[in-house]
């Protein structure tokens, strides 16, 4: 068993069984990088450690490859841990408690609170866990997968076990998320007015109040549309822009390339 440098306490450890190709624990590297874990165990992988496909399919998650252990068997890989799922989409008929991934999730962050190391095992590529690798864990993890097509890689599977965990460790996902929606926030009131204003006297000024009692209505319309669109100042600005356009009035002074002065919309060099 190689010794690299510990991961960071409180995570769970991600322990593949026997996994077969080097390209396969790379991406599962790359899925537990994605979502912040970092303790990758491998229990006896064909190819060998280290693996320079491996390296490869983890598109730039060297930290999580370069702190992989290597055990030769699955309970000396789980020695450590309190607490451990088995992860199977097949029904076995072992007597154990049977969770989701978010499910999981919640319990592996309280264990980590506890100060109760966790881990979930993954199976072989073409075979999963066998009913013995299965025995050695406390619950069974499962995915609610369709039941015509259940089959997922080992990566998605890791991925999507490591996002429940991320998840389940943020207090507000919208916070965490690396950026947020484009926009300056609700355009001033005033700014507001003014395009009602514009809008109102361009649609005056082509006639399109007929007949003129319905005017009070239409306007009323058109405000209720445009405040429901709760536009921001930049969003405004740009609507005022469209109308003074199709209203064809000057723009700013300009120098063409011949060196005049234009102000006429739609002028170019």
């Amino acid at each position: 068993m190689n010794e690299p440098a510990q991961p960071p306490p409180g995570q769970p450890a991600i322990i593949l069984c026997e996994p077969q190709l080097g390209e396969n624990v790379g991406t599962a590297a790359r899925a537990m990088a994605n979502f912040g874990l970092r303790d990758l165990r491998l229990v006896n992988p064909r190819e060998g450690w280290p693996n320079d496909r491996a390296r490869a399919a983890a598109s730039g998650a060297d930290h999580v490859i370069d702190a992989v252990r290597v055990y030769p068997s699955l309970k000396e890989a789980i020695a450590d841990l309190r607490f451990v799922y088995a992860t199977t989409r097949r029904e076995r008929e072992i007597g154990k408690p049977v969770a989701g991934p978010r499910e999981a999730a919640a319990q592996m962050r309280a264990s980590a609170a506890a100060g109760r190391p966790s881990g979930v095992i993954f199976g072989r590529e073409r075979t999963g866990l066998t009913n013995d690798d299965i025995s050695y864990a406390d619950e069974i993890l499962t995915l609610p997968v369709d039941p015509d097509f259940g089959s997922l890689n080992v990566a998605q599977a890791v991925l999507i076990v490591a996002y429940e965990w991320r998840i389940a460790g943020i207090a507000d996902e919208a916070a965490a998320l690396p950026f947020r929606s484009p926009g300056d926030g609700p355009a001033p009131r005033a700014e507001l007015i003014r395009l009602f204003e514009q809008i109102e006297g361009a649609l005056e000024a082509v006639n399109f109040f007929r007949p003129p009692e319905k005017r009070p209505h239409v306007v009323e319309s058109i405000r209720s549309m445009l405040q429901k669109a709760a536009l921001t100042e930049q969003e405004v600005r740009t609507l005022r822009g469209v109308v003074a356009a199709l209203e064809r009035r000057p723009t700013r002074p300009r120098k063409l390339r011949d060196g005049t002065i234009t102000t006429e919309r739609g002028k170019f060099d």
